[in-house]
């Protein structure tokens, strides 16, 4: 009986919607509220989740520009790579992006780099 319990408990978690702030798969239920247990945010259960609000969600560049797939975007500051002593330096030209959900805005490739995620406040639109 407790593992029959316990795949109806893991099937349920992962029905819930995913955390708001950091994008967590971990939410859990809070009384009237969904809760993420890796930042910490709380919202309600009847909140609609960014950009599900009848309209898409808007992903602007650092002066304030609309970003699309498939922009060319500039990089406004030197970017230290992540778990490597690479750098991407100002004025990196950026060809061809694609806007995703989560902390980093961006998906695009970088040459010389490779694939790399960005967050749009550090780009501005060509």
């Amino acid at each position: 009986m407790f593992l029959s319990s316990k795949i109806t408990k893991d099937l349920k978690m992962s029905e819930l919607p995913k955390c708001t702030q950091c994008n967590s798969a971990y939410t859990y239920e809070l009384q009237d509220m969904y809760a993420c247990p890796e930042c910490g945010h709380e919202w309600p259960q009847n909140a609609a989740p960014e950009g599900e609000d009848g309209g898409a969600k808007e992903i602007k560049d650092a002066v304030g520009n609309v970003l699309q797939d498939g922009d060319t975007v500039t990089v406004i500051k030197d970017l230290k790579v992540k778990g490597s002593s690479s750098v991407v330096k100002v004025g990196t030209k950026v060809k061809g992006i694609r806007l995703v959900d989560g902390d980093h805005d961006i998906d695009c490739k970088i040459p010389g780099i490779g694939p790399m995620g960005l967050k749009s406040q550090f780009v501005k639109k060509v």
